[in-house]
Parts: C-alpha cells; structure tokens; sequence
C-alpha cells in the first residue's frame, strides 16, 4: 500500500511538474491587487500582517490579533524549534530518525513514512518545508522533544518567550484541534525569528526536489517562490477550519519582510493578498541605517575625577524601517549630560541620540562613557600639586596609581 501511494505521489507530482503549478493560475499567484502609497485595497483574507523582519517593526495590518487556526503555518514554530537545535547541537542534519507509528498516522499532507522507515533530519527538513509534510513534522518534533506532547509545550513556552499573546499550540503539524489557535500578528513574529536562521532559507527556496532517491517528488506549496521576485519562503497552510493561509517573505534592496494572511477562501486568494502586502512593503518603505554625528560626541566634563573629561561613544545602533525616500529627511539630536562625578565607569550612560523624521521619533540610543575615570584622591592630588610647584604638565597622568 505504501508503494502504491509513492507512485501515485509521484504521478501526481509529475502532473504539477509538467503543467509548472499545482494549481491552475496564470502566474500561481492570483489576480493581483492595485498596490499604492494610500494603503492596499481590501484584501481576501480574514486577517493579515505585513512586519520587517531585521526590526519585527509592523508596516500594515488588518485584524493582526484576530484568533483563528493556522493550519500548517504551524510548523514555523515547528521549524524554529528543530533550527535551534541544530544550532545548539543537539541534533544534526545526517541524523538518521526512526519513524514512530504516531508520527507515521498523520493525515492530510504527507510523505506517507512507514512505521521504522529511517530518513535523515535533512530530508524531514525538506519535506516538512516544501511538502509541508505533517508526518515529517511530527517526526522531527518526537527527535527533538522525545514525543509530540513534549514538543508542543517547548513551542507555548518558546511562542511566549517571543511575545506571541495570541497563540496556544495542541499540536506540531497544524492540524485542525480545538484550541489551537494563532494570530496574524504572532505568525508574523515567529516567521521573523525562523528567518534569521539562514540554513532555514535553503530549503524555504526550493521549487522541486526529490525524496528516496528521486521515488517520492516534491513541488513546493508556496508558488512564491517561484514567481515573486525575491522571495526567500515561507510556510503556506490550508485545512478546512483555517482556509488559505499563507507566511511569504522576501528580500530586496536589502530589506526582508514577512506577509501573513490568514482565513483566504482559496489558494488563488491567499497568494494575491500575500503578493500585495509584499508589494505594498517594498513600494512604500526602505532601510535606514543611522549614522551619528560624530562632532556632536564631545567629551563630557568629570567632576572631582582624575581625568577633566571622558569620551563618550554609542553602540547599539541597530537598521530602521522609514518611508520609501525619507532618509534625508532624519534629523539626529544629541543630549549629553552637563558633567558627571568621579568616579565614571566604561559603559556607564552619559546621554541619548535621537533619530527624528518629520517630528516623529524613530529610535534613540545610550550615550556611554568610553573609559573608566577614578575618583581624585589625597595622593593624586599632592602628586598634581607637586608639578604644578614644579612647573610640570599639570594634565592629568592616567597612569598614576
């Protein structure tokens, strides 16, 4: 029976190949939507999130923290998981997984495992990506938790972790189960924290591939990536409680978004509303990296200290999302304190910078001390006086104890 679904996988696949989309578009996107600086038009889907990933900073949203299933877009928390573990080295990519009979039970889209078939994490990695395998999922989940009940709750306490307030996960595939809910808004966050695992993206850029030397054939479910320009994933998710749902991100021009639609009544209308949020983004908005003036840095007096001054410096000064051709249009003010008392210690905060565009802040950062400046005292202060009696440079000698 096995065998007889492989081949019939592959025949199916072979259709899809051939005719260059699993479903019938023009485009496989959908019918497009007029895209402008006055916003997007009313899109088909319940609810959806259009968030730069660099910044997790929200660019459109509509009903981005309304409840509903996610269907597979599940299995991008399912991933991040598996991800990190391969990070942390707890498993690794040629990691041969023995498939369990609950992993193997999975319903809807699958690779149909056997019960003890044996595949390496990569290719359930490949199959949970492009396929959206649920058994592949589940698979994955069981190596890294030990079963999928454990796995479930590492995803609530990682999904909290990462601020996700809308979210309750019963399950590792995204199947429909009472309870297991998500928001726009959440999966937008999630997909933001997948992508910055750049492995991830070798598999989310996949069109077609093979599993079981080239028996079972894969055609990835999101047609974005293969015809949106730029498209580096992510995860679609399609179940009868949830509708069309769809996480797509793409990178331009050095900037990468994430578009989460949810509850679309078919596939047509998912990827058309996924295409005009990310059109939306890149027509609308750019990357701006700040850069302080560097002759508004001056050093800030130090009261009762062995050095007159200490030099200040700022870090942390991280890329912004402004509108598309506003850059020369930030302004950048920097407040420093008067004076700060002896003793000073290296990193201590002395100051913000602000950025400002059109009276809105954008960001501001610390001002820091660049040194450490030792309280004056009795010994240093004769050594001081006895070169000034002796005509000696009275500046200060960092190097004295």
């Amino acid at each position: 029976m096995n065998k007889l679904r492989k081949f019939l996988a592959v025949c199916i696949a072979g259709v899809m190949i051939a005719s260059g989309t699993a479903e019938v578009y023009a485009d496989g996107l959908g019918e497009a939507i007029e895209v402008n600086a006055g916003g997007i038009q009313t899109l088909p889907a319940k609810s959806c999130a259009l968030m730069e990933v660099s910044t997790g900073k929200l660019l459109y949203a509509m009903n981005e923290h309304d409840t509903q299933p996610p269907a597979s877009i599940t299995k991008i928390m399912t991933l991040l998981l598996v991800m990190e573990a391969l990070e942390n080295q707890t498993i690794s990519l040629d990691e041969m997984v023995t498939v369990s009979a609950h992993a193997s039970s999975m319903g809807g889209s699958q690779i149909w495992l056997a019960e003890g078939e044996q595949m390496s994490v990569d290719d359930l990695l490949k199959a949970t990506v492009v396929a959206s395998a649920n058994d592949a999922a589940v698979a994955l989940a069981e190596l890294v938790a030990g079963s999928e009940d454990v796995f479930v709750e590492m995803m609530n306490r990682r999904a909290q972790e990462l601020g996700m307030r809308d979210t309750v996960f019963k399950n590792a595939s995204g199947l429909d189960e009472e309870g297991h809910v998500s928001s726009a808004y959440d999966i937008a966050i999630m997909s933001c924290a997948l992508l910055r695992h750049e492995k991830i993206k070798e598999y989310s850029t996949i069109w077609m591939d093979s599993l079981r030397n080239g028996e079972t054939a894969l055609v990835n479910t999101n047609k974005l990536v293969r015809f949106y320009d730029g498209c580096t994933g992510l995860k679609t998710g399609t179940t009868n409680d949830a509708g069309s749902c769809l996480s797509a991100s793409a990178v331009r021009d050095g900037m990468e978004l994430v578009a989460v639609s949810l509850g679309s009544a078919n596939n047509d209308e998912r990827f058309s509303s996924g295409r005009a949020l990310l059109d939306y983004g890149f027509a609308n908005f750019s990357i701006y990296t700040p850069e302080p003036d560097l002759s508004m840095l001056t050093p800030v007096p130090v009261q009762r200290g062995v050095s007159r001054q200490v030099a200040v410096y700022t870090d942390g000064l991280a890329p912004l999302v402004i509108p598309k051709g506003m850059a020369g249009n930030v302004q950048q003010e920097i407040r420093l304190i008067e004076s700060v008392e002896a003793p000073v210690e290296e990193g201590q905060p002395l100051g913000r910078i602000r950025f400002v565009l059109n009276g809105e802040e954008l960001a501001n950062f610390t001002v820091r001390a660049a040194e450490p400046v030792e309280k004056m005292h009795f010994s240093y202060a004769l050594q001081l006086l006895w070169k000034q009696l002796n005509g000696a440079d009275i500046e200060t000698d960092r190097s004295a104890s």
